[in-house]
């Protein structure tokens, strides 16, 4: 059976141990990268991981980015949104398409 991780601030995270996924907490970059690659290596199949705690890791998603597994997806932090996670959901789908067909909420 595959594992699915969360990995991100305190605050952010500990809800989804009722869920029943395992949590990692975080508090900096270089830990950050660290978890990411320890979920990887342990066969953790999805990792989801703050937008807060992704922001200074961007190269480190980007290893695993054109990999089976894991799949890591960004999600919003417990401080709302970034926008770093729709942005990588609208680049996957021009790479995809060949096209943005997603509607540009921006104001």
């Amino acid at each position: 059976m595959y594992k699915i991780g969360v990995i991100g601030d305190k605050d952010s995270v500990m809800g989804f141990l009722a869920l029943g996924l395992t949590v990692f907490e975080t508090s900096g970059a270089e830990q950050t990268a660290e978890l990411i690659r320890r979920a990887a290596a342990e066969g953790y199949a999805a990792i989801y991981i703050t937008e807060q705690a992704a922001q200074d890791v961007m190269d480190v998603i980007d290893e695993y980015k054109d990999s089976e597994l894991p799949a890591i997806i960004l999600i919003p932090g417990i401080a709302g949104s970034l926008g770093i996670g729709m942005a990588g959901v609208k680049k996957s789908v021009e790479r995809a398409v060949g096209a943005d067909i997603l509607f540009n909420n921006e104001k």
